[in-house]
């Protein structure tokens, strides 16, 4: 049973709309699966030198980033999220590498996120605002070899940590880690997690229009099931495979989702 340092959270609304998985052209992002929608607003951030303007956050970093500060505040209850001395341990503590594009892409991505506005919503309740209340930019240090110092403090602001508290979903940290580098299949182990154990009695055929809307409504034209499909089900392999307990299997025209235990007991909620 994961416990301890083997458990994380999300919040429940990104467990079922994402942020996007490729770049995005333009300022702002939206999607919606069914009663849950999300919008990300790109921001500015002070780089050392005045505003900058930022991209919208996307791929499998945010993500884990993500993951990763919601479980540090709900395990300490604390809204200040201790990030580590440096970058190399922000990314050892989230299981990567600290080569040189490890540094750049983590320094563009924590820099989109903290400067976005995110809008969640789910059956009448809208949460506006940043998750990111204050946060001191990675500047690089040109005056010496060493790797630029990661801000030691990120402040979650408070709207976004009372939303969390009241709707954290556990997730196995250790399937995180091994599905780090897909945005998407890490996108559907969160899904799967939230969902599953929710299925009473018979189980549930999800056909692959619903899907393509609920992961992946930039997929357009003639061909855009076909495209999806190639993707979806290699990412649902590899979250099958880190999920064991989960009772999904492809039927014809879809997916069949039965009722699972949960990567974490529900019993099981943050630890301090």
């Amino acid at each position: 049973m994961p416990e301890g340092q083997d458990m994380a959270f999300t919040h429940a609304v990104l467990c079922q709309v994402g942020l996007p998985r490729a770049k995005v052209e333009g300022r702002e992002f939206m999607r919606q699966s069914g009663a849950a929608w999300v919008n990300v607003q790109a921001g500015l951030l002070d780089e050392g030198k005045g505003p900058v303007v930022q991209p919208v956050p996307y791929g499998p970093m945010p993500r884990l980033a993500l993951a990763w500060i919601s479980t540090y505040a709900l395990r300490t209850g604390e809204q200040e999220i201790r990030i580590g001395d440096s970058a190399a341990e922000f990314l050892r503590l989230m299981g990567m590498g600290d080569d040189g594009k490890r540094y750049a892409t983590l320094r563009k991505q924590m820099h989109a996120l903290a400067a976005c506005r995110l809008q969640l919503g789910f059956k009448g309740r809208t949460y506006n605002g940043q998750p990111v209340e204050q946060f001191d930019a990675w500047q690089s240090n040109k005056d010496t070899t060493q790797r630029s110092l990661w801000p030691g403090v990120m402040r979650l602001s408070e709207s976004y940590f009372g939303s969390l508290i009241e709707s954290a979903v556990p997730l196995d940290n250790r399937a995180l880690m091994a599905l780090k580098g897909s945005a998407l299949a890490l996108d559907v182990y969160a899904w799967l997690a939230h969902r599953l154990h929710r299925i009473e009695g018979k189980g549930i055929i999800l056909h692959w229009h619903s899907l393509r809307e609920q992961f992946a409504q930039e997929y357009t034209g003639k061909d855009a099931g076909k495209d999806f499909k190639k993707k979806f089900l290699p990412a649902l392999r590899k979250v099958l495979a880190a999920y064991p307990q989960a009772k999904v299997q492809q039927v014809r025209g879809g997916v069949l989702l039965n009722g699972s235990p949960p990567p974490i007991p529900l019993k099981g909620g943050p630890t301090k």
